[in-house]
């Protein structure tokens, strides 16, 4: 199967710093892991730049991406993956990243 990451890019509602990650390391992530296709996932705090303070790289197993994230948004709210509203969903950033083939620059 194909490998591919899914880059999400985050930020907590001011203040709310603790309860965002608490419930991103908690429920969330379970969550995102329960997702056939998605078989890791590693969080990062970004430590330069204004626009976004969190960094989570998602590892897809699969050989279409597209399937995978249609069934996360699909989730997302909804009893399988409750959102916080300590999470800004204003400012959040998602796309996938697919290796390129050897020999490309």
């Amino acid at each position: 199967m194909a490998s591919h990451q899914l880059i999400v890019l985050s930020n907590s509602r001011d203040g709310r710093d603790e309860e965002f990650n608490d419930w991103y390391d908690r429920v969330h992530l379970p969550d995102v892991l329960a997702v056939g296709g998605v078989v890791g996932a590693r969080r990062y705090r970004m430590r330069e730049g204004d626009r976004w303070r969190y960094l989570a790289i998602y590892e897809l197993d699969c050989y279409d991406p597209s399937v995978v994230t249609q069934e996360l948004l699909a989730r997302a709210g909804t009893e399988r993956m409750p959102l916080s509203d300590a999470f800004d969903m204003e400012s959040y950033f998602m796309d996938v990243a697919t290796p390129m083939p050897p020999g490309r620059d």
